[in-house]
């Protein structure tokens, strides 16, 4: 059971049938005390969930470190930062956390709380609620909403909302970054000849082929059609035509079902530029596909 107390060293007398209720809630409604020293512990806990399953509350009245420790590794410097910047300025705190189990699994944690000076420090009151569930559909929804349904890699949207993430760290510290533009070639006359179901078919595989060659940190997006695009971070124009010709030998020499040598990639390739836009990226890359599409095909070209 919760201890009763509702400030450090002060007891309150609760209705039991007000504690049998905050033990029905599906959150922890707690008090959060730190002294001057930094020393945190929670003197009230009630309620179900958040993550407190195999910690002894008791033990968390005295010393809050053994549910600290629960944190996952990147959130604990910043909660903790959190409390500090709540305790000086007596602002609420909002935000959420990642707690481990007993079993090693991760929940996310919602917590709310607002502070009040006391005598021996800060005293915090609020509610922690288990985030899970929502934290995962909101994943999914997210991941829908930056895939290609077909190939499943990222989308238009993805592509241009990392390409725009890239384009200001190489604007602020100089990094290299190239970006790369594939088109298959006649892929019309695939879809004429076998028919819209293997032509689909073709563009997963090709998928599935470049993912295989790029590194992880590299980002392949489907465009849309027979349009792709391939974001290369940390990799100056040089490296990107090496790895783009690569890219267009294995296509020619894999059969896709169509027969051998059937299938192949135009490639345009640009570097950035420091004060290059997103727009004047996409725009210079285009150019080198319509370039490589009117030189003939099955070739790269490259141009900053």
């Amino acid at each position: 059971m919760p201890s009763n107390d509702v400030l450090p060293g002060k007891t309150l007398s609760i209705p039991q049938w007000r504690l049998d209720l905050n033990e029905q809630l599906p959150g922890v409604i707690f008090q959060l005390h730190r002294t001057p020293d930094g020393h945190l512990h929670f003197p009230y806990l009630a309620g179900s969930g958040a993550g407190l399953d195999g910690l002894d509350r008791r033990d968390l009245a005295h010393n809050a470190q053994p549910a600290l420790d629960r944190l996952a590794e990147p959130d604990h410097p910043r909660l903790m930062a959190i409390i500090e910047r709540s305790a000086r300025s007596d602002t609420p705190i909002a935000t959420t956390f990642r707690l481990r189990l007993t079993d090693k699994r991760m929940r996310w944690i919602a917590v709310r709380a607002q502070p009040r000076r006391v005598e021996s420090g800060t005293l915090w009151v609020g509610l922690m609620i288990d985030i899970t569930e929502q934290m995962i559909e909101e994943d999914r929804l997210r991941r829908l909403s930056d895939t290609d349904d077909l190939t499943g890699l990222a989308n238009r949207r993805k592509l241009m909302t990392r390409l725009e993430e890239e384009i200001s760290l190489s604007n602020r510290h100089g990094l290299p970054l190239s970006l790369m533009m594939l088109d298959l070639d006649h892929f019309k006359s695939i879809n004429d000849t076998w028919g819209h179901l293997q032509g689909d078919q073709v563009l997963r595989e090709l998928a599935n082929l470049c993912q295989g060659i790029l590194r992880e940190e590299d980002l392949m997006a489907r465009l849309g059609g027979e349009e792709f695009a391939v974001l290369l971070p940390l990799t100056p124009e040089s490296h990107s035509y090496q790895l783009a010709e690569r890219l267009r030998e294995r296509i020619s020499a894999h059969n896709f079902g169509v027969g051998q040598g059937h299938i192949t990639v135009s490639i345009g390739i640009t570097a950035h530029r420091v004060g290059d836009s997103r727009e004047i990226l996409m725009q210079r890359v285009d150019e080198r596909l319509y370039a490589a599409k009117h030189g003939g095909r099955n070739r790269v070209m490259a141009g900053a």
